[in-house]
């Protein structure tokens, strides 16, 4: 069970703290996290596990959006109950506020608080469902905050039960009606990749979730099935998906929440190819390096392949750059020593090239510490993973129903290395 939970900023200040099980936790636990992921004033930070134990605690923690969501529990405890928790309060509170930012976080000091009330009891996940939570706090709008702090009551509590508290499922109000019955499904996919200076590929994985937007009357009754689940490792689930039908036949099987929520998620590993190739060259004379480096297409993936971008890290080594490239724009970044190169979509009639000079710092023959590129790209309306939705079926909706499935693509921690 968690005992506490800690809002940072992107500084490491306690902006937001809640504590239940009756025992207050010292603070000094967040300097102590913060120490081990930022060990010298921030000139890198370093990538400390998901959960760590401290001398005292198990601290769990994740980022998002620049704010550190960090708890802490005393004993061990199944993994995902605490990181997928605090997930959930992230979605939750970027749902509420419109986003998530250090400013939103002190602006709604109330109706965080508020939520994480009901979002946990006596250290457990309770109610984390957002369009439940809505019924009991209403969004803060600018009317409540003023009226908070001139009154000094809480102008955002609702005074009724949610609807769902007489519902069979608690994420589920009883009674919904739509005039227009819909389901869509987003597929969503990341590609992370490494590309050693050989040019193989050492490492394709995707992490992808599938997003889902209901708005069904009654109580409808939907399974999706993919046309080859057996890719799928480290599969989670909203808690509306029967896990029994998932184990046996590998379909997903569930009563929706109403409105949008993110049904599952995974990983697909060992991809065999990527969808883009990056070919660097570099040659290094008199203390000028020249470079050149090819963009092309490495696979026919059915739809187009958009905004490429390629991030040139520069190593210290590096005084000056002076790159130029016949498609797309480049644009230098000297404080940070990266160059971006925008290339969007790569045309038909040519092969994107970046060409250019590295100027090394004096004394330097050669380049010994060679750049690293990071790559962009989106692809809509296919998965790389090869996941493909079967069919959708919708039992027990009052009139006929509208479905729908996409698909996209992109870039996550895409290195080349040279």
């Amino acid at each position: 069970m968690l005992h506490c939970v800690f809002l940072l900023s992107d500084t490491g200040e306690i902006m937001l703290e809640k504590h239940w099980m009756g025992q207050q936790v010292d603070r000094a636990i967040c300097a102590w996290f913060w120490k081990q992921a930022y060990p010298s004033e921030r000139n890198g930070i370093i990538q400390v596990p998901t959960i760590i134990a401290a001398p005292t605690y198990y601290v769990l923690h994740i980022v998002r959006d620049g704010v550190t969501f960090l708890a802490c529990a005393k004993s061990e405890m199944p993994p995902l109950l605490g990181t997928e928790f605090l997930g959930r309060v992230a979605d939750v509170l970027t749902e509420y506020l419109g986003g998530l930012s250090e400013d939103l976080v002190k602006d709604n000091f109330v109706t965080i608080y508020q939520l994480l009330d009901e979002m946990m009891d006596n250290g457990f996940p309770l109610t984390t469902e957002p369009s439940v939570l809505k019924e009991m706090i209403l969004p803060a709008n600018l009317v409540s905050r003023v009226l908070s702090v001139v009154t000094g009551s809480s102008a955002t509590l609702s005074s009724t039960l949610p609807s769902a508290t007489s519902s069979s499922v608690p994420w589920r109000a009883s009674g919904i009606k739509h005039s227009k019955n819909e389901i869509y499904f987003d597929l969503v996919e990341e590609m992370d990749a490494t590309i050693n200076k050989d040019g193989f590929l050492a490492r394709c994985e995707v992490y992808g979730e599938v997003l889902a937007t209901s708005r069904l009357s009654g109580m409808p009754d939907v399974s999706v099935s993919f046309t080859n689940p057996s890719i799928l490792n480290d599969v989670s689930f909203h808690p509306c998906v029967r896990s029994q039908s998932w184990d046996s036949n590998q379909k997903l099987s569930f009563v929706p929440p109403d409105g949008s929520f993110k049904l599952m998620s995974y990983r697909v590993k060992s991809l065999k190819n990527t969808p883009i190739y990056v070919r660097p060259q570099f040659s290094s004379d008199g203390g000028v390096v020249t470079v050149t480096v090819m963009v092309g297409i490495r696979a026919n993936v059915g739809k187009p392949v958009d905004n490429i971008t390629l991030q040139l890290m520069l190593p210290p080594s590096v005084a000056s750059s002076d790159l130029t490239a016949n498609h797309g724009s480049v644009l230098p970044n000297h404080s940070t020593r990266v160059t971006t190169w925008s290339i969007g979509r790569i045309p038909k009639d040519k092969a994107p090239c970046l060409n250019g000079k590295l100027q090394l710092e004096s004394g330097l023959e050669r380049l010994r510490e060679y750049p690293t590129f990071l790559v962009g790209f989106k692809v809509m309306g296919v998965a790389l993973s090869g996941l493909r939705s079967d069919r959708v079926d919708i039992n027990r909706v009052e009139y006929s129903a509208i479905k729908g499935f996409r698909a996209v693509t992109r870039a996550g921690n895409y290195e080349i290395r040279s």
